[in-house]
């Protein structure tokens, strides 16, 4: 028994044995809501330790998880000087996101900080991976004079290679750490196996689904533009034929 703010605090001690410390915290959650309603008047139950301390943690790691899409988004709008582009970009990003979450389940692996850290750290990897094939997809559609659908299998092609090396170089320098080797190992291993689903699934994304993106909302862009021509030109010549009569 100590004491807080002049009043008395009783303190029991728990400890996590042969399971995850979310589980004991959300065991212990249910716990103190059963009985919350049987303190006297003017008693608190609250959970502290490392519980709190994981909880804050999460929250801050999704918190900057969000924060740094959104800063690679603005920063690509500066450099891109545009909104669709950088958009088309970080489309692969939930592609990333669902690649975490499933290599994190088939390993058995919990929600954890190196998990959320390996999944900050994905996200640059994935991004640089859009640029390269939308830079050069912007660049075809500039020399094929509005071909979206050329444009956008043109830099597939050739910006095949140079996305599966970078996307390999990551995913081989993650291997030794995922598999969790050697004394004290097991605590990073979530951070390379977010990594490693993360980019694999990352990687399709950005061949398949960044390219189809591409093609099909710039065709539609190129449609829009010809059609606008067209009617800027029947009515020029109408009234041409007006002024002419």
């Amino acid at each position: 028994v100590s004491h807080y703010d002049v009043q008395p605090v009783l303190d029991v001690y728990t400890n996590v044995d042969g399971t995850d410390l979310g589980t004991v915290t959300r065991a212990m959650e249910q716990i103190i809501a059963k009985h919350k309603a049987d303190l006297p008047r003017g008693s608190h139950i609250i959970l502290r330790g490392q519980s709190e301390t994981m909880k804050a943690s999460y929250i801050g790691l999704l918190a900057g998880l969000a924060f740094s899409i959104l800063l690679v988004y603005l920063l690509v709008v500066v450099n891109f000087q545009s909104w669709l582009d950088p958009f088309l970009i970080i489309s692969a990003l939930p592609a990333a996101l669902a690649g975490i979450v499933w290599f994190l389940f088939i390993t058995n692996t919990r929600l954890s900080v190196p998990a959320l850290t390996g999944a900050i750290m994905c996200m640059g990897v994935a991004t640089s991976n859009s640029i390269l094939v939308v830079s050069f997809a912007r660049e075809q559609l500039e020399m094929l004079v509005g071909d979206a659908r050329q444009a956008a299998l043109n830099a597939g092609f050739v910006r095949l290679r140079p996305v599966i090396m970078t996307a390999l170089a990551m995913i081989i320098g993650m291997v030794p750490m995922s598999l969790g080797l050697g004394d004290g190992g097991e605590q990073n291993a979530p951070l390379g196996r977010a990594v490693i689903g993360g980019l694999l699934f990352a990687t399709l994304a950005t061949l398949f689904f960044v390219p189809t993106a591409f093609s099909t909302v710039h065709g539609w862009l190129e449609h829009r533009r010809r059609t606008a021509r067209g009617v800027a030109r029947a009515a020029a010549f109408d009234e041409f034929d007006d002024q002419t009569e």
